[in-house]
């Protein structure tokens, strides 16, 4: 078979790396990859975006199954086309994917068929939401109603900052359109807890919980990252927090999406928070989530495409989808700067290939200059580490860091230190 995946961060490599493990692939394109993908599949330099050119290429080369990973593709609607060429795809249709691509939407959709979350106003008018942070209790949450490369969310301990994260977004468009609306909600509680689930609309299977860890330095201090490590699974999502989901938030979510005309089959990413009043549904994703799938697919025992198959056929209930036992953790290598200003082309150099060796190495802002690599984003590179126990897959993965550097490299030293102390 000859798949197509589209992306090239971090997620899109661990996706690739386990669907290079089906005997029937023979072929895997990326678009557009990144320098270190180029060495399991063959990286074609077309943008995630650019629907017109990917949906062209796949029928070009015959291409029998794609994956589309990204959520900006997704939210365009890249399955859609993509289905229109003839070619089966695993991911959300557009509209579909809406349930990432508005907020709005999905606290509405959530308040219609009683799916617990926080309370919240969405506000069109900037006038309106600045007189609701006036008043509205303290902290409090507000949220660009579009993507924003995951970084559209600003918790907010005073009124001057609450009324300064209203006007940036909707008056100064820190966040472009994605910021024309936003969501006002309350500060909710309580240990964060992320469960990927495999769905195709009827059955729901949720994958491994992991936690991620989206502040930019130790102690959840600095500023909101795409995530600077995770851990799997996640002790705070105990069997009976993940019956409570399954029975108030992941069947009512997929049949709420079917009652709305909106059918999900893809992977669906519940962000939760455990609160005293039980769980709740802080955000969802349309899509693996980055970097939880670096820890999550690891895991997996059943073969990756298989399942990936039955969803886009229908079929998941045929599927028995297993998961090893044990923990894993995934520490990301970041720029300096990052999620600020960074530099990029600094050379990615081995110093200890036998600590490097015991990691996973999944890339995510890599680049191939003259023959070397060479960074290219914000967050480099992620090491996962399993192992029998979550504190010997930290142990590994921390150790597994000292074995490549570049300039001006940094990440964080307490990824699982909360999950250890909770374990």
């Amino acid at each position: 078979m000859k798949i197509l995946v589209v992306g090239g961060g971090g997620r899109e490599h661990a996706i690739i790396r386990k669907l290079k493990e089906n005997p029937s692939v023979e072929k895997i394109y990326a678009l557009p990859g990144n320098g270190g993908i180029a060495r399991d599949a063959e990286c074609v330099p077309i943008g995630a975006k650019d629907l017109p050119a990917i949906a062209a290429f796949a029928a070009e080369k015959a291409v029998d199954f794609a994956v589309v990973a990204p959520d900006d593709p997704l939210v365009l609607g890249a399955v859609d086309l993509l289905e229109e060429k003839d070619i089966p795809c695993f991911g959300p249709r557009r509209n579909a994917a809406i349930i990432e691509g508005s907020k709005a939407f999905s606290k509405r959709l959530m308040k219609k068929y009683g799916i617990p979350t926080a309370a919240c106003e969405i506000f069109d008018d900037m006038n309106k939401a600045l007189a609701y942070v006036k008043a509205a209790p303290l902290p409090v949450v507000v949220k660009a109603d579009g993507l924003a490369l995951g970084k559209g969310v600003l918790i907010c301990q005073t009124r001057d900052e609450a009324e300064e994260a209203v006007r940036a977004m909707m008056e100064n468009r820190i966040f472009g359109e994605s910021g024309a609306r936003v969501v006002v909600e309350e500060f909710l509680e309580g240990p964060e807890v992320s469960v990927l689930s495999f769905t195709d609309g009827e059955t729901i299977v949720p994958m491994v919980s992991s936690m991620d860890h989206k502040r930019a330095l130790d102690g959840d201090e600095g500023l909101n990252t795409g995530g600077m490590g995770t851990i799997a699974p996640n002790p705070f999502y105990t069997d009976e927090v993940a019956a409570r989901c399954m029975e108030e938030i992941f069947l009512p979510t997929i049949r709420a999406m079917k009652a709305e005309g909106r059918p999900f089959r893809g992977c669906l990413y519940f962000g939760l928070m455990i609160t005293r009043d039980g769980p709740k549904v802080i955000e969802y994703n349309c899509r693996f989530g980055d970097p939880e799938t670096q820890v999550v697919l690891p895991l997996l025992k059943t073969d990756l495409l298989t399942i990936m198959r039955a969803v886009s056929e229908g079929r998941l209930a045929e599927v028995d989808v297993e998961f090893r036992k044990g923990a894993a953790c995934c520490l990301i290598l970041a720029s300096g700067g990052y999620p600020s200003h960074y530099e990029k082309g600094k050379e990615i150099i081995v110093t200890d290939a036998a600590k490097l060796s015991r990691a996973e190495v999944f890339h995510a802002g890599t680049a191939l200059k003259d023959g070397k690599l060479v960074t290219s984003g914000g967050r480099v590179l992620g090491l996962t580490c399993t192992a029998d126990t979550l504190a010997e897959a930290v142990a590994a993965a921390y150790d597994a860091a000292q074995g490549v550097t570049f300039e001006g490299a940094y990440y964080r030293r307490d990824i699982g230190a909360r999950a250890l102390r909770n374990s």
